[in-house]
This record gives C-alpha cells, sequence and structure tokens, in this order.
C-alpha cells in the first residue's frame, strides 16, 4: 500500500518488523483457442527458457492459456509479446476477455515479505504436486474504501483465516495480485487458486461466497478460467 511519509510517496512495499522491499513480480494470463495440440506451444515455451506454466483449458476442448513470470514488467512488452506474436500462437485465437495481469503485494504483516513478494509465488504456481487452477479478477464496491481500517480488517480476515485453513490442509493455496491501473476491467486484484485437485478449489470459492467481502463488497468477480498444467519451467 502506499504510504505518505514527511509529504512523500511511499511505494516500498511493507512487511512485518519494518521490514521494506522494492522488488515484486509480475504475472500474466493469456488464453487461447483453436489449438489442436498443445505440444508445440509447450515446445515454444521450452525452447524461450521462459518462467511460467501452459494450461489445457477445462472449459474448452482446443483451448489453453499461458502464465508468464518476471519481475521486471518490461518482459511482457519484449521477450512475452515477441513469443506469443509467433508461431505456434500466431495460428491460434486469443481470447482477450480471459486476459489477467497483476503484481505481488504486501499487506503490511508478511514475516518474510521477500519470501512473500517474490518467492512464493513462484514456489505456488510452479509446483508440480499442484497441477490445478482457478484464476478469476474482482473488483470491490466503493463501500468499502469507505470502511475504517479496522472495519476493512475484519472483513479481510475472513478470507484470510479460509485461505490459511485450506493452505495447511494442503487442498488449496492461493496467489494474491494487485492489479490497480493494470487491468482493461478496472479489476482490483487477481486471484488464483492452485491446488493437487479440483474440487477443493471450488469449494474454496463456494465457501468464500458467504463472507462479508463477498456478499456484500464484491462489484464483479470473474470470468473465471480453470485450467490443469501440462508445461511448466522448473521451480525455485
Amino acid at each position: 500500500m502506499t504510504r505518505p511519509v514527511e509529504g512523500k510517496v511511499d511505494v516500498l512495499e511493507h512487511g512485518a518488523n519494518q521490514q521494506t522491499a522494492s522488488r515484486r513480480l509480475y504475472l500474466q494470463l493469456q488464453a487461447f483457442g483453436d489449438c489442436d495440440d498443445l505440444k508445440p506451444v509447450a515446445g515454444a515455451l521450452e525452447r524461450g527458457r521462459l518462467e511460467g506454466v501452459l494450461y489445457a483449458d477445462a472449459s474448452d476442448p482446443r483451448g489453453l492459456a499461458v502464465l508468464g513470470i518476471a519481475e521486471d514488467p518490461a518482459f511482457f512488452v519484449g521477450r512475452w509479446r515477441e513469443l506469443l506474436s509467433g508461431e505456434p500462437f500466431a495460428a491460434l485465437r486469443r481470447k482477450p476477455e480471459l486476459t489477467m495481469f497483476g503484481r505481488t503485494y504486501a499487506s503490511g504483516f508478511e514475516a518474510d515479505l521477500e519470501d512473500w513478494l517474490l518467492g512464493r509465488p513462484r514456489r505456488t504456481t510452479l509446483a508440480p504436486e499442484w497441477p490445478w487452477a482457478i484464476w478469476y479478477p474482482l473488483r470491490r464496491t466503493g463501500a468499502f474504501a469507505r470502511l475504517t481500517p479496522q472495519e476493512q480488517g475484519a472483513v479481510l480476515k475472513e478470507h484470510a483465516v479460509l485461505g490459511r485453513m485450506y493452505g495447511e490442509a494442503d487442498l488449496a493455496h492461493d496467489v494474491r495480485l494487485a492489479c490497480h491501473g493494470l487491468d482493461t476491467h478496472d479489476n482490483d486484484f487477481v486471484i488464483g487458486l492452485i491446488g493437487r485437485e479440483l474440487h477443493p478449489l471450488s469449494h474454496l470459492v463456494q465457501t468464500m461466497r458467504r463472507t462479508a467481502q463477498t456478499a456484500e463488497f464484491i462489484q464483479t468477480l470473474g470470468p473465471f478460467f480453470v485450467g490443469h498444467a501440462v508445461w511448466r519451467s522448473p521451480a525455485p
């Protein structure tokens, strides 16, 4: 969160025990259709030595999505752009409605700030034992922004507790990205739910619908992309 300090704008990430960081990851999901064979796509990603994941689309038998990961956002207008403009992607039908783009961020309570921003998102998305993923954007209502910090904390705590419960049970692991100003639909966040099986990810979405944040303070949710990883770069 941006914090004013002595008249200056603070754009650092802040964790527990006065930790600060200027580094963060950017992640982008791009979806495509009309693909008859995923092997050439996986081969292009392998040859490009890019960090990311290739998903088979559970909702489209000829669909796929690629998740790109980079610390430098210039990557997405450089090597990433070149890859997605060439073969085999050039012959595919892009699905811009499923494009998602965000950055890792801190809430101020992270015990290991650098790992939260750079390490954990990589381990979660690239883990070979967690192939299933649900990705979706969301936008909160203006009413949430008008709550006091204490009220916001109480609302957010419900999701945090649920996320911790599902994670500790190895049922679902989350990747939370801020996308303020990075999304064509003005979404606030992109969420990735990653896990060993699909049902617990859907179950978590169902459970979260009963929380105050989802029931009262979410203006838009989705569209959802559901995929199964068929290729991924090596986990760190």
